[in-house]
């Protein structure tokens, strides 16, 4: 039987994701809760570093809320693109660092599977910075760790959330052609404004 826990912070994490792919401001706040209930179920079954990666969460939801809202000079903050020099660091960065922690819980801790768990600790900090910021790339990084999360979690009894992280990899595809369209319409928009004559 499904505990109650998961399936509130599943439910509250899946609307969360569903906005986010949606570029809509509400699934912040939502996330932030969900967090906090995904740190107490992660604990009771050892996943320190999901632990960890849910206080950090929490943290980032409130500064994502005021980042959306007024992130651009006071203005909303638009969809754009990170670039490949920029991915040329973050990737390998983010390898090192999950080596790094992954050792750090085989050594100190019992945590299970330390090392992909700490794989989806780095890959979701690095996807939710880039998700603060707008940057379309996050969802190709949200695709890993979904990939990465769902054998891991299932291991662990957690099935619904096993299955649930699964339709999150769907959503991240979906969402990844959604941000691209309307990266492309803010684009002509904004080409089309320039364009227009403009009076003293």
């Amino acid at each position: 039987m499904t505990p109650p826990l998961e399936i509130a912070a599943n439910v509250l994490m899946t609307v969360s994701i569903i906005l986010a792919g949606r570029n809509n401001i509400h699934s912040w706040w939502i996330g932030m809760i969900g967090s906090v209930l995904f740190a107490v179920l992660f604990y009771q079954v050892n996943l320190y570093a999901d632990v960890m990666l849910q206080l950090f969460f929490i943290v980032t939801c409130v500064i994502g809320w005021l980042q959306w809202r007024r992130g651009a000079g006071g203005r909303p903050l638009p969809i754009t693109r990170v670039g490949w020099r920029s991915l040329a660091w973050i990737v390998p960065a983010g390898v090192a660092a999950v080596a790094l922690y992954g050792l750090l819980l085989h050594t100190w801790t019992n945590a299970y599977a330390p090392f992909i768990d700490s794989a989806v600790l780095v890959f979701s900090i690095i996807a939710q910075f880039l998700l603060m910021s707008r940057r379309i790339e996050t969802w190709g990084f949200w695709l890993l760790v979904n990939t990465v999360a769902v054998p891991l979690y299932y291991s662990r009894g957690l099935h619904l959330t096993a299955v649930l992280y699964a339709a999150y990899w769907i959503n991240a595809l979906v969402s990844w052609y959604w941000w691209h369209v309307q990266a492309r319409r803010a684009a002509a928009a904004a080409a089309g404004a320039d364009a227009l004559p403009h009076t003293s």
